[in-house]
């Protein structure tokens, strides 16, 4: 194994990804694997999720294993951790990405759509990385978890009203902090990434009229593509950053800069 290999590589690591069957968890899903780690993708789109763990595996001659799971079930985001250990023998790393936005004006919100953003994009989040930090810490494992948080979590978009999207993912930028401090002394590293206007299936389908607004402010002049912010998920989960815990990476194209 090379130098580089130790800093970088992902081998013999089993690694969750929520909401990977599709967009930027597809994408780290595919780019961990391609540095070595074994893939358990975790998503409601039960075909699509299956259907990604296949190609994953045959592209990278890597295991891989799919399960549906609700992040925002508790009991059901235990039960699948377990399920994947099982079956995949241990477990190393999660890419906590699973989010949903929902883009009303804050005075017309409704109480539902509320706690849905937060029950996805917070409570999902803090019960994934409950459940997998305590199968490491009942197993005396370490292990670390990156989070998607957003560069929402620093700026307030426009011209999109997402109040509630901003809010949670701010929140998850304080929670992989509180939680880096509280699990440091147990060997697990937590971390995020902040990412900016990334060109995915979900973004894609958003009003011309506000993509347009995004790119006109973005200095690079036009959105990131999910395969820039691989480095940065690689970076966190591997040997390279074994003193780096309760960071955060804004990869925003300088979106926050100006």
């Amino acid at each position: 194994m090379s130098h580089i290999e130790k800093l970088f590589g992902l081998a013999n690591k089993v690694a969750i990804v929520t909401g990977g069957a599709r967009g930027i968890g597809k994408c780290a899903a595919e780019n961990m694997a391609a540095v070595g780690a074994d893939i358990v993708i975790f998503d409601i789109l039960d075909d699509l999720a299956a259907q990604t763990a296949q190609e994953i595996a045959a592209a990278h001659k890597v295991r891989t294993a799919s399960f549906h799971c609700d992040v925002t079930d508790p009991e059901q985001v235990k039960a699948s951790v377990e399920a994947a250990a099982q079956k995949m023998g241990t477990l190393d790393l999660l890419f906590n990405n699973a989010g949903i936005v929902i883009q009303v004006p804050a005075e017309d919100v409704s109480p539902e759509d509320w706690r849905k953003v937060v029950d996805v994009n917070l409570n999902g989040v803090f019960y994934m990385a409950q459940a997998f930090g305590k199968w490491l810490i009942s197993h005396n494992k370490k292990g670390s978890i990156v989070n998607t948080a957003s560069m929402s979590a620093t700026i307030v978009n426009i011209p999109q009203p997402q109040a509630s999207y901003n809010a949670t993912k701010a929140a998850v930028r304080h929670l992989s902090k509180s939680l880096a401090v509280e699990w440091v002394q147990k060997g697990i590293r937590v971390n995020s990434i902040s990412p900016g206007y990334i060109w995915t299936d979900l973004t894609a389908s958003v009003r011309e009229d506000y993509r347009n607004s995004w790119i006109s402010q973005i200095p690079f002049g036009r959105m990131g593509d999910p395969q820039e912010l691989a480095g940065a998920i690689i970076y966190l989960f591997s040997e390279s950053a074994a003193y780096t815990t309760g960071c955060d990476i804004l990869i925003d194209g300088s979106f926050t800069v100006v």
